[in-house]
């Protein structure tokens, strides 16, 4: 491990990762062994990697020594640097010397003559010098230390000598793993993100946008989402809450293609495609990238209905079949037929979409329902874009069924929504995460948690006010590395329904423009900024790793934490999701697994409201009134002695 479906997908990584690979080593018998970890990475070109590469663009092979664990496991780790395809495997071989020595260990303590195994062991380790060719030096200490052998002495055999006798094994009859195992290398930001969705339209034009883009880095977002900017098409246009549209009304994003141009086309409304590239230069300064909706599907009016009518599906009498997801019919969007015969010029031309953007400067991707596309055309399109492109990011919007999405995610795409939305009790979070945080799925599927977006606006936030969506930011926010919210409905707390059981917004922004007052008072927007803010402190927050969930003997309080691999940056979270009532009960910690030493205090550094606490030991008291504040983020610092002999918190 990490071997995703034995070996047909790649795990995945982020540069700077390291990758921990694990393996079930043994032999018949009692013989000792060896083993070593050996990888490389693989450059892509073209879409694929090469069988064998050109000269320079494959690295050659390094080795780690394997260490064992219990039970015939074994591992070994190596850093991720680069972008690109890694390629691992296992090679392990009976190690006689290791054996040597330990029976030469016995044979020493039972008083027994040992001659004879002295003699053994010098003519091992004048095979292993013979072996050290590239290295004079090496091979005559072994030498050396042969001939102290046959004068009865004997070497220890875990220090200097025994890495020389690894180091020049006789790996003749070695067994290596059948297969070298892939890991995918993307940016980092596929690991740790923090998005924020905007409707341009209701901004005004991409210079209007542009103007806030020093607010929204200044609340700590990196990615700025948009959904589809282009052209809208007006046959069976939607209009406010999904009714047919009236005259003036913009219709749905989603609804792509006009006259004025498809997926290719700014919508001149928003400006032009100069004005566009200026916005992603400008937000690059700002540390922000710019997301793109890729949303497959065309409205009635999209040049491609009239140039390449054969891309899409055709009812008996002709005319071309409308999206449909029974109750629901969407008049206004065409889907592409993916089974057309000719589904080869349809595939380029969609990945030459992708593409297109990416020229413009855009590496960030929300790619609408995947789920309705098939799993082959992802696996070729993403291998073609990251040919070129190996640092875009691909979100895949799947809200189906957990094999499907997880499917999705082994197919190539970087990040995934996730169920997060609907999972609301402290049980249901704990159960939903602690399954994405175990091994295989954790290698491949890189979740995004979404509080809201605008499809989804949850009972939990109908209804439970301002305490439910600050708990569901919190929780968003530190259960996962990469989140995001729909901006300003999230910030000013929109909670209004189309109508009752309905988690469609009213006054839904997917059919008109609406006018924020990003200014309100009672905004969100400093909590926003005070937990993104705690996001980029805290490197423990910044990937996926490191979860752990806690009891807290009350079942409305969720306790959880995450820490680096050495426990320099402990995060503990814990949060009400009753929104209603005040919730208290003791949480529970591994001390020890944390890094913290029993028997002494530390310090519970609370970082949204700055307060510290003294605790002492495993258990201590918490208690949330979600009117204040639904959720407490603890930093732990230990007590340390200095070298002039006081002690401070670190």
């Amino acid at each position: 491990m990490p071997e995703i479906d034995g070996g047909r997908f790649p795990a995945k990584r982020s540069v700077g990762e390291t990758v921990t690979v694990e393996a079930d080593i043994f032999a018949d018998g009692h013989d000792a062994i060896a083993a070593v970890l050996r990888y490389r990475v693989l450059l892509p070109i073209h879409g694929e990697v090469a069988a064998q590469p050109p000269e320079g663009l494959v690295h050659t092979w390094t080795e780690v020594p394997m260490a064992p664990l219990v039970n015939d496991r074994w591992r070994a780790e190596f850093p991720v640097t680069e972008l690109g395809t890694y390629v691992f495997t296992v090679e392990s071989w009976v190690d006689p010397f290791e054996t040597w020595g330990r029976q030469l260990a016995k044979r020493i303590e039972a008083g027994q003559d040992i001659a004879t195994e002295l003699e053994l062991g010098a003519r091992m380790i004048e095979h292993a010098a013979s072996r050290a060719n590239g290295s004079a030096a090496d091979a005559a200490r072994l030498i050396a230390v042969s001939k102290t052998l046959r004068k009865g002495s004997s070497p220890a055999v875990d220090g200097e000598i025994g890495q020389l006798m690894r180091r020049y094994a006789d790996r003749g009859a070695a067994t290596v793993y059948a297969r070298e195992v892939e890991v995918v290398v993307e940016a980092a930001m596929a690991r740790f993100s923090t998005w924020y969705e905007l409707f341009p339209r209701s901004v005004g034009k991409f210079p209007d946008v542009e103007r806030l883009l020093p607010d929204i880095a200044q609340m700590g977002f990196d990615v700025l989402y948009f959904p589809p900017i282009h052209p809208i098409g007006h046959t069976q246009r939607k209009g406010a809450n999904n009714r047919p549209a009236t005259a003036g009304e913009p219709g749905s994003p989603w609804a792509i293609g006009s006259e004025e141009g498809g997926h290719k086309a700014v919508h001149p409304e928003l400006g032009t495609l100069e004005d566009f590239r200026h916005l992603v230069q400008a937000a690059a300064k700002e540390g922000i990238d710019v997301a793109l909706d890729i949303a497959f599907q065309c409205s009635p009016d999209h040049p491609y209905t009239r140039e390449h009518p054969e891309w899409f599906k055709h009812r008996p009498d002709g005319s071309i079949q409308y999206a449909e997801n029974p109750p629901k019919k969407y008049e206004d969007i065409y889907p592409f037929d993916f089974e057309t015969e000719s589904w080869r010029e349809l595939w380029q031309e969609l990945l030459s979409i992708v593409l297109f953007w990416a020229d413009q400067g855009v590496r960030v991707f929300r790619v609408d329902n995947p789920h309705t596309k098939p799993f082959a055309f992802w696996e070729w399109l993403i291998a073609e874009l990251r040919s070129s492109h190996p640092d875009v990011v691909l979100l895949s919007e799947a809200f189906t069924r957990p094999k499907v999405m997880y499917r999705l995610a082994k197919a190539g795409f970087s990040q995934s929504y996730t169920y997060f939305a609907w999972r609301n009790t402290a049980y249901e979070l704990y159960q939903y995460f602690t399954e994405l945080a175990q091994p295989p799925i954790r290698e491949f599927f890189r979740p995004n948690l979404w509080p809201n977006t605008p499809d989804i606006l949850t009972e939990y936030l109908q209804t439970g006010g301002r305490p439910a969506f600050q708990a569901r930011l919190i929780l968003a926010a530190t259960l996962g590395a990469s989140y995001g919210i729909y901006g300003p409905a999230f910030e000013l707390m929109e909670n209004r329904a189309r109508e009752q059981g309905s988690e469609e917004y009213l006054d839904s922004e997917k059919y008109q423009t609406r006018k924020w007052n990003r200014e309100s008072p009672d905004s969100l927007r400093e909590l926003v900024t005070i937990i993104n803010r705690i996001r980029h402190e805290n490197p423990a927050l910044q990937t996926d790793r490191g979860l752990r969930f806690h009891p807290t003997e009350n079942d409305q309080l969720l306790a959880y934490s995450k820490s680096t691999p050495d426990n320099a940056n402990v995060i503990l979270t814990v949060v009400n999701v009753d929104p209603h009532h005040v919730q208290r009960g003791m949480v529970n910690l591994p001390l020890e697994e944390l890094g913290i030493e029993g028997d002494r205090s530390y310090q519970a550094h609370e970082l949204i409201s700055g307060a510290r606490y003294l605790w002492n030991g495993p258990r201590n008291f918490v208690e949330i009134n979600p009117h204040s504040m639904p959720g407490q983020v603890f930093r732990f610092r230990r007590r340390v002695r200095s070298e002039h002999d006081f002690e401070y918190f670190l």
